[in-house]
């Protein structure tokens, strides 16, 4: 196999558990194929046609969809940990509770804790709040569009700080008590490096940032 392949025709085939691992695909027609338990791990996916494939059990981890379509694809137990599905046809897509990364990863609903990291190792403590927008992507960083900062301490001492600097914005400061807001909030959940207020729901997930 090839570590790429272009206007190729798999359409109907039966390609269970097939390795396509770290390939490069354009234009290649996958509708209909039974892909159960096929490896796509890192593979590029460009203006392909996934539409009506069977890719239960599939691995999808870093597989970039990019103007490719899964339109009434089945995912069911596929493991989709850092797929790129922004420029990706979803419509009618097929999933169960066994897919992985797929739904979103944060609470829907309610308030909720959220923790990240800052400048000089601080990890923010957040709470955001009920009726604050959130979202995710396919991995377990979540963004929100507002939160309170409850408490700043560093990362390896435990010290109490009363500010902290965001890493991507140095002009987006969090302070203890102080409500933050990211005007430029994203609502796009498959957008994943974009406008919010990033965090993770564990401090272990936010000191591992970076």
């Amino acid at each position: 196999m090839t570590n790429g392949l272009k206007n190729h025709d798999y359409s109907f085939r039966k390609l269970q558990n097939a390795n396509f691992h770290d390939m490069t695909f354009e234009n290649v027609d996958f509708s209909n194929a039974d892909l159960t338990g096929a490896n796509f791990d890192n593979c590029l996916c460009r203006e392909c046609d996934f539409s009506g494939a069977i890719l239960q059990n599939a691995s999808l981890k870093g597989t970039d969809f990019q103007g490719s379509s899964l339109r009434e694809a089945d995912i069911s137990g596929a493991n989709l940990f850092f797929a790129m599905l922004e420029h990706a046809d979803l419509t009618d897509i097929i999933h169960d509770d066994q897919t992985q990364f797929f739904d979103l990863y944060c609470p829907a609903e309610g308030p909720l804790i959220g923790y990240k990291k800052c400048f000089d190792y601080r990890i923010v403590q957040l709470l955001i709040p009920a009726d604050a927008r959130r979202t995710s992507a396919t991995n377990t960083c979540c963004r929100c569009d507002k939160a309170k900062v409850l408490s700043i301490k560093d990362m390896y001492t435990n010290e109490d700080y009363d500010e902290a600097v965001s890493y991507v914005d140095s002009d987006f400061v969090y302070r203890v008590g102080d409500y933050v807001t990211a005007e430029n909030f994203n609502p796009n959940r498959w957008a994943d490096s974009t406008g919010g207020i990033h965090f993770w729901l564990t401090r272990k997930e936010a000191e591992g940032y970076m």
